[in-house]
């Protein structure tokens, strides 16, 4: 079922995927703005792993209304790793949030190692074990060094960040890489902080984990695809998020495979699994509409979220 009850309209989803990209997209993103304003959403945020979206989402913008479309950067080898004239370039370009690594991520070595037969690899690490065995070999991206400190470059793209106010995302980074980052930018002033998937298997944030994280100041972003595919149980989910407290996490989709449901259905099949696991509406609201808002559009602090 899809939940199109009103409590959803204007929801934001700030994790999404479309095309062109390197790996099948069920979606340009024309097609795909159009059917998110369809569907009552207020604004997306396109990803790539690959290449910085920011022109791609003013291209949206301008050619349909009704829908704010924003672009992003992700810090993988394709735009050099933690590069803050990157960051510089897209962000002044209109991108409104940051990733970490994710396939170059030390963390994430889906694409780096031998598969075990049979495994189910996702479309960027068979793209990564297709270049490995034409000899293309990527070295991943170094957050913090040897004794887990911040490495000087991690800190020139987070004071990129805070400069700029835009939206950091952990991405794939592997749980200490996490803290240590999101302690380092709140010390440089970065002020909007989203931990992605915490459920995801290259994260597996343990709840007291996740319940730090907030305190420190971040966002926990709840991805659909992380429990439709298996990764995790939904009862996982709803655990985490009652945990950390409602006004600490959002919802996103993560969508954009075309082996999964359409992108603008994403927020609405996740709200039909948190409704029917007892959450209540203006709670899901919470957490599909004014967290992301307020996240995307404004200035979010811990203290706002407090006086709540």
């Amino acid at each position: 079922m899809r939940q199109d009850l009103e409590l959803l309209r204007g929801a934001i989803d700030i994790h999404v995927h479309s095309g062109p990209d390197l790996y099948p997209r069920i979606q340009d993103h024309f097609e795909l703005a159009r059917a998110a304003r369809a569907a009552g959403l207020r604004a997306l945020c396109i990803k790539s792993h690959n290449f910085p979206t920011a022109a791609r989402a003013a291209l949206a913008r301008t050619s349909v209304s009704g829908i704010d479309v924003f672009g992003s950067i992700n810090l993988n080898l394709h735009v050099g790793g933690l590069n803050p004239i990157a960051v510089e370039a897209a962000i002044k370009y209109g991108a409104r949030q940051v990733w970490f690594p994710t396939v170059d991520a030390v963390n994430e070595t889906a694409g780096r190692v031998d598969p075990a037969p049979g495994a189910k690899l996702p479309f960027w690490a068979k793209l990564q074990q297709q270049l490995r065995s034409e000899g293309v070999v990527s070295e991943p991206v170094a957050v913090v060094g040897d004794g887990g400190e911040v490495l000087p470059e991690t800190r020139a793209v987070l004071r990129s960040i805070a400069k700029h106010d835009a939206i950091l995302a952990t991405a794939h980074l592997g749980r200490d890489e996490i803290f240590a980052v999101v302690e380092a930018a709140r010390e440089e002033g970065v002020e909007r902080i989203v931990v992605t998937h915490p459920e995801f298997p290259s994260q597996d944030l343990a709840i007291e984990d996740q319940v730090a994280l907030a305190q420190m100041g971040a966002l926990l972003e709840r991805c659909f695809t992380t429990p439709y595919t298996g990764k995790c149980t939904w009862e996982r989910i709803v655990v985490a998020v009652s945990a950390v407290g409602i006004e600490n996490n959002l919802v996103t989709s993560d969508l954009g495979q075309p082996t999964a449901p359409p992108v603008e259905d994403g927020v609405a099949l996740f709200a039909d699994r948190l409704l029917a696991a007892g959450i209540a509406e203006s709670d899901v609201r919470v957490m599909t509409v004014e967290n992301p808002w307020t996240l995307a559009r404004g200035r979010w602090r811990a203290s706002e979220r407090a006086r709540r």
